[in-house]
Parts: C-alpha cells; sequence; structure tokens
C-alpha cells in the first residue's frame, strides 16, 4: 500500500471507530497496521483539540535543569576556601573539583 493523504487515514480512522472493533481487528480485516491506525486517530485528536499544534513551527529553545544550573554557576560570586592555617583560597564559579580537591590535598600536607 502507498503513501496515503491525511483524508484518506481521516475516512479509515472513521469507519474503524464506527466499527466498534479493536484496532488489530480493524487492521486485519482493512489491511492496516493497528499501530497505524492508532497514531491517526491520535494525531486528528491532537489537530482537532488544539488546531495546527501537531504541525512543526521551527526552532524553540528548551531550557533543561542542566542549562538553568550552568546559568546560575557563571553568575554566582566565586567561593572562598580558608585552610586551618589562615590560608584562603578564591575559587571562581567555574571550576574543577578534582583540581581543587588534589590542590587542597597539596596544601594541607605541607
Amino acid at each position: 500500500m502507498g503513501r496515503s493523504s491525511r483524508e484518506e487515514w481521516a475516512k479509515r480512522v472513521q469507519r474503524w471507530v464506527e466499527s466498534g472493533l479493536t484496532a488489530p481487528e480493524f487492521g486485519a480485516e482493512a489491511g492496516l497496521n493497528p499501530r497505524t491506525l492508532t497514531y491517526w486517530k491520535w494525531r486528528l485528536g491532537q489537530e482537532r483539540a488544539g488546531g495546527d499544534r501537531g504541525r512543526a513551527r521551527g526552532f524553540v529553545e528548551v531550557a533543561t535543569p542542566v542549562a538553568i544550573a550552568a546559568v546560575e554557576v557563571e553568575t554566582s560570586a566565586p567561593l572562598e576556601v580558608v585552610l586551618r592555617d589562615g590560608v584562603r583560597i578564591r575559587v571562581p564559579s567555574r571550576f574543577d573539583a578534582t583540581a581543587l580537591k588534589d590542590l587542597l590535598a597539596a596544601l594541607e600536607a605541607r
């Protein structure tokens, strides 16, 4: 079966719904993949519910928690570490934790 139009799928889904059959039952009778039937039922429902919500709109930036955390780290004040002997070390908000750990161990060992 070749590629079908949206209108053809709308008619198929309508016949399926009216049949009262399950997607596998209707698909077997009509020679259609039941998963494709359920996809088109969902897609057509989305279009009815939200106009053109199912269509691609272009680029939309999404800020993930990691991206938000990175911005917060970049804008936060530097950290200050004070050793037992009073030595102060200022560390920028963006730092390599392993390198800092090694530095502190070396300073404490002196």
